[in-house]
C-alpha cells in the first residue's frame, strides 16, 4: 500500500461514531482529489477497520458506488451509529470542521 492510501486510512480511522467528513476534506488533508480518495475508499481491504461509511460527499449525500453495499447500506450504517439525515443529506452539526 501507497504512503497517501495508508494517509486516507488513516484519517478515516480516526473518525469516531456518529460523525462524518467528505471526500474533499479527506483530500485537502492528504493533498489529492476527492475523486482520488473515493477510488482509495472503493478499494478498502476491510470496512471493519476503517470505516469508510463515515465518508460523503460535500453536500451531506452518501455515494451511490459504496462498496460495501450501496447507499442504502451506508445510509443504514450512519442511521445505526445516529447520525441524522434531513432531506437525503446528512444534517451539517455531523459534518467534522476540519
Amino acid at each position: 500500500m501507497d504512503d497517501v492510501s495508508e494517509r486516507v486510512y488513516q484519517i478515516v480511522r480516526g473518525i469516531p461514531k456518529r460523525r462524518v467528513m467528505s471526500y474533499g476534506q479527506i483530500g485537502v488533508m492528504v493533498g489529492i482529489g476527492p475523486r482520488q480518495v473515493g477510488r482509495i475508499l472503493h478499494d478498502n481491504p476491510d470496512n471493519s477497520l476503517t470505516p469508510c461509511h463515515r465518508v460523503v460527499r460535500a453536500d451531506g449525500s452518501v455515494a451511490s458506488g459504496f462498496a460495501f453495499g450501496g447507499e442504502g447500506k451506508q445510509r443504514e450504517m450512519l442511521l445505526k451509529e445516529g447520525v441524522i439525515f434531513r432531506n437525503g443529506k446528512v444534517v451539517k452539526g455531523y459534518m467534522i470542521k476540519k
